[in-house]
This record gives C-alpha cells, sequence and structure tokens, in this order.
C-alpha cells in the first residue's frame, strides 16, 4: 500500500512526513525543500495483532506496513514543468492513494507560495495540475492510437473513442474517478496511471492552537469545497503530530489525555487511508513461527486472501479453517476456541471478514 503526499510547497508535508516515519525529512522555510521523494514504512497499529501475539509470546510478530512517499511541493504550471513539476507529478502516478495536505494556519514566519492563506484556492491549484497532467497522457495516447487507425482494426477504433471520451471529460474538470466505466474502458485506463483517477483523502493542516475547536473556518471551507468529489477531511496539526512523535509511549499518552485526544491525528490517517481504499485486515497464526496481520480489500475470496501469505496457498487452496477475532478474545486461546465448535470452515466462495483469523489449508 503506498500513499503520495501532496500539496503546495510550504503546507507541511515534510513535517506530517517526519512525524509518520520518525524520519528526518527536510522541513524548510522556502518552496522545494524537498526534491527527490522521501519515502518511509509505516507499521500499521494494530491492538488485535498486539492482542494475538500477547497469548503466542513466542512468535514473531509481523504487522501490516504503509509506505508513505513525501513528493515535492507542486505550483500552479507543475503540468508545464514549473518547479520541476513534470518530475514531481511522475511521481504520483505510482502510489495507491493520495493524501492531499492542505494549510489551514496563519503564521507569519512560514511563507505561502501565493501569499495568502485561501485553502480552497490552494486545492484548485493541485487539481487543475492533475487535470492538466493526465490530459497531457491522454493527449499522448490518441497521438499514438491516430498512427495505428489506419490499419482499421476495430480495437483501434474503440481505443480512439475511449481516450476521446476521456480527454473532454478532463478538458471539462472531471477527474477520471468520477466517471462511470464499463470494463473495457477500465482496461484501457489501468496501464495509463492518471493521477486523477486515485481515491484521495484531504488533510487539513491547522496550528497547535485549534486542536480541540469544533469549527475551523478554513476547514469549514475545505469540506464545503469537496462535497462533490465525496472525499473525506481530516484535520490534525503536523508541528504537534511531530512533537508527538518525539515522546516515548507514556509521556505520549500523558499528552493525549491533556488535550482530551483518544489517538493521534497519524493514526487517524492510516485509518482513514484503511478506508479510502477499502481494505480490511486478517490474520494468520503459522505454527511456531509467526503472527500475522495482513490486508485485502473488501469482498476478497479466501483463495485470493491466502494468496496474500504465499502464491502457493493461493494455488492449492483447500479449506479456510476461520474464527472471529471477537470470538477469540472472549474465549482467551485457539484450543478453547476450538473446543466450543467457534472455529468453521470456509471453502473457495467465502470472503474474508475484518477481523478474521484464518488457518489455510492447501496442497504444495
Amino acid at each position: 500500500m503506498k500513499i503520495g503526499i501532496i500539496g503546495l510547497p510550504n503546507v507541511g508535508k515534510s513535517t506530517f512526513f517526519n512525524a509518520l516515519t520518525s524520519g528526518d525529512a527536510a522541513a524548510e522555510n522556502y518552496p522545494f525543500c524537498t526534491v527527490e521523494p522521501n519515502i518511509g514504512v509505516v507499521e500499521v497499529p494494530d491492538k488485535r495483532l498486539d492482542y494475538l501475539y500477547e497469548i503466542n509470546p513466542e512468535k514473531k510478530k509481523t504487522p501490516v506496513t504503509i509506505e508513505f512517499i513525501d513528493i515535492a511541493g507542486l505550483v500552479s504550471g507543475a503540468s508545464k514543468g514549473e518547479g520541476l513539476g513534470n518530475q514531481f507529478l511522475g511521481q504520483i502516478r505510482n502510489v495507491d492513494a493520495i493524501a492531499h495536505v492542505v494549510r489551514c494556519f496563519e503564521d507569519k514566519n512560514i511563507s505561502h507560495v501565493n501569499v495568502k492563506i485561501d485553502p480552497v484556492s490552494d486545492i484548485e491549484i493541485i487539481n487543475t495540475e492533475l487535470l492538466l497532467a493526465d490530459l497531457e497522457v491522454i493527449n499522448k495516447q490518441l497521438l499514438k492510437n491516430e498512427r495505428m487507425l489506419k490499419s482499421g482494426q476495430q480495437e483501434y477504433k474503440d481505443r480512439h473513442k475511449i481516450l476521446t471520451k476521456l480527454k473532454n471529460r478532463l478538458e471539462q474538470g472531471t477527474k477520471i474517478n468520477k466517471l462511470s466505466l464499463n470494463e473495457k474502458e477500465k482496461e484501457i485506463l489501468k496501464p495509463l496511471q492518471l493521477i486523477t483517477d486515485k481515491p484521495i483523502i484531504y488533510l487539513a493542516n491547522i496550528s497547535e492552537k485549534d486542536i480541540g475547536e469544533k469549527n475551523n473556518l478554513f476547514v469549514e471551507e475545505i469540506k464545503k469545497h469537496v462535497t462533490e468529489d465525496e472525499a473525506d477531511v481530516l484535520s490534525f496539526s503536523a508541528r504537534l503530530e511531530a512533537d508527538i512523535a518525539e515522546l516515548d509511549s507514556e509521556d505520549a499518552e500523558l499528552f493525549f489525555q491533556e488535550l482530551e485526544l483518544e489517538e493521534s491525528g497519524l493514526d487517524r490517517v492510516i485509518r482513514a487511508c484503511y478506508k479510502l481504499l477499502d481494505l480490511i485486515s486478517f490474520y494468520t497464526i503459522a505454527g511456531e513461527k509467526e503472527v500475522r496481520a495482513s490486508t485485502v480489500k473488501r469482498g476478497t475470496r479466501a483463495p485470493q486472501a491466502a494468496g496474500k501469505i504465499h502464491s502457493a496457498m493461493e494455488k492449492g487452496f483447500i479449506k479456510a479453517e476461520v474464527i472471529s477475532f471477537k470470538d477469540l478474545y472472549q474465549t482467551g486461546s485457539i484450543g478453547k476456541a476450538r473446543e466450543k465448535g467457534l472455529l468453521r470452515l470456509e471453502g473457495k466462495d467465502y470472503q474474508i471478514k475484518d477481523g478474521d483469523i484464518c488457518f489455510f489449508r492447501f496442497n504444495v
């Protein structure tokens, strides 16, 4: 799972990235202090996995990880190369989803690339550049396809029709992920890795003093503006999260209590990314070796889930012995749960549920 962090320069992307990864990405008060993308791998906090490890402490604990990519600040004209925009936009194409950090705080000591703090305008600048970048990709594909049209083959006629449709919608300002596409259109679209086809979440970076406040005007403006996108807006303070990241777990817990927070903004961001990509977690306990958490798309069937552990398990899948985390937690051990008949056998059509603990049976 790869999440690209984007936004204008000086909105707090690198500060947020450092808090996420406990890293040392450059976070300076000038545009383009990030040139090459910073990449960090973050373990997903998971209390269910912690419990499974607690009752199986001799095993190795393997959590799910998310790869966050801090992509350099985009500016108006990025699609034409402004601010090294072509290079930066190319880096976004390889991610699964986008976290768009938007500045929602005033600070005279931190310059804004457009002088005035205006989150809606900031979002529009980025969205325009993403649309233009995708339009450029479509235009190149159309040009390439036009040369093949001379062959008269129906394949290229169909492709021309679909690419023209996508071009027209992009020119109208419509993101690709807002279109209803059939399977043929999706097939042509997939290898193009269009940026506006990716799911997006908006991260409103507020000041520390606004934590706990109900109504931040900047945040409310964003929520109203992105209603049509049906995108989530999550408010957090990058600076505060960076400070918390430097504390040990006990001091961090006290800090949360003082601020009347149930969890860190970073944990909320990770949960939001799961929701954004429609992911769920399931668990496996491998003999005497490992307690593992894995993620799959909601609706994934048992053989494909087994394939997340090893391809041979999917290929030779026979059955899955399954118990819900809730049932295991109430009994306290797999042995007791099995004695009570709480483990059930599921076949190839079973759809994995969030929190399932699975023992896959397969032939090698």
